[in-house]
């Protein structure tokens, strides 16, 4: 019986990371923008001091969220998924405290 070669591929294992897809692109892009656009409710709880109409309910369901999502990214070792809850935590976080202090 012939024995056929190994597939280089099956014996090492992959070389690295998979490529970026393009959806993964378009991820990243709106995680930053949504980010972004978070900035100016920070800003208007904090420099503003102007809690009102803001739900600490609701931001801090988003907080939680983030916390758990980040969690996820961490067990998946998808640093596109950890990397962005970061951001959110910490967005989340400065309303939360703003409406606290100010609410």
């Amino acid at each position: 019986m012939a024995m056929l070669p190994a597939d280089a591929s099956a014996v090492t294992g992959t070389s690295g990371p998979p490529p970026v897809s393009g959806l993964e692109k378009v991820l990243r892009g709106l995680s930053v923008f949504t980010m972004l656009m978070t900035v100016p409710q920070v800003l208007a709880v904090w420099v503003g001091g102007d809690a009102g109409g803001v739900s600490l309910v609701s931001w801090v369901s988003y907080l939680v969220a983030a916390c758990l999502w980040f969690v996820y990214g961490l067990q998946k070792r998808d640093k596109t998924i950890y990397l962005a809850c970061v951001g959110w935590v910490v967005l989340d976080a400065a309303i939360v405290a703003g409406v606290i202090v100010h609410g």
